[in-house]
């Protein structure tokens, strides 16, 4: 089953892409961040609004929290975020000469910044092999038996990590959110047509 899913995601994206908008490695960082909670269209909506007003780490060290919270506003918890976007820019600024570490150790020390947020990072920014568990990418697995139901998002990476090859972590990332977002979707998922039907648990309940 794992040899047909890598071939069908081949299928469908050959060369997937990242989806937020971003130019340097805190700008990428920081959209991940934003999209907890959020979609990659509503971080897209602001991030160009914010670095075009803060070209600069320092600027957003120095900008108001509430300047910030009113842009971020379409992408939820803005309050939170606008406190972890100045969190991280203070950081780099006062610890690291303005470059974002590699370490996982200490990205996961940054505000806002978790497990998943990093691997989507150092995946993306790096083509570090990692595999990040979303909500496409855990909802996907589940429905294909990949995981169980019951599994935590550590469950689900984990056993992700032992069926997908190390070489292929971070385009299977790429790929499943793709997937789990045009095609496995949460509603009305494209089922009548995929391959991959005779895997999923939900087959019968989404093809009636």
């Amino acid at each position: 089953m794992t040899n047909k899913l890598l071939d069908y995601l081949d299928y469908l994206f050959p060369d997937p892409r990242c989806e937020l908008f971003y130019q340097t490695d805190y700008q990428l960082l920081m959209a991940v961040v934003l999209s907890a909670q959020s979609t990659d269209k509503r971080v897209n909506s602001v991030t160009p609004i914010i670095f075009s007003k803060y070209p600069t780490l320092e600027d957003l060290k120095n900008a108001k929290l509430e300047d910030l919270e009113e842009i971020i506003r379409p992408v939820g918890s803005f309050r939170i975020k606008a406190k972890y976007l100045k969190g991280i820019a203070t950081r780099l600024v006062d610890d690291f000469d303005g470059k974002v570490p590699t370490d996982r150790e200490v990205l996961e020390s940054f505000p806002g910044v978790g497990r998943k947020t990093v691997n989507v990072f150092l995946a993306e920014f790096y083509h570090y092999p990692a595999i990040a568990v979303d909500t496409h990418v855990e909802r996907v697995s589940k429905r294909l038996k990949l995981a169980y139901q019951k599994d935590s998002v550590s469950d689900v990476e984990r056993k992700l990590m032992k069926k997908i090859p190390r070489d292929r972590w971070a385009k299977f990332h790429l790929q499943m959110v793709l997937f789990g977002r045009y095609y496995c979707k949460a509603m009305r998922p494209l089922c009548t047509e995929c391959p991959l039907k005779e895997f999923c648990r939900e087959k019968k309940k989404n093809l009636d």
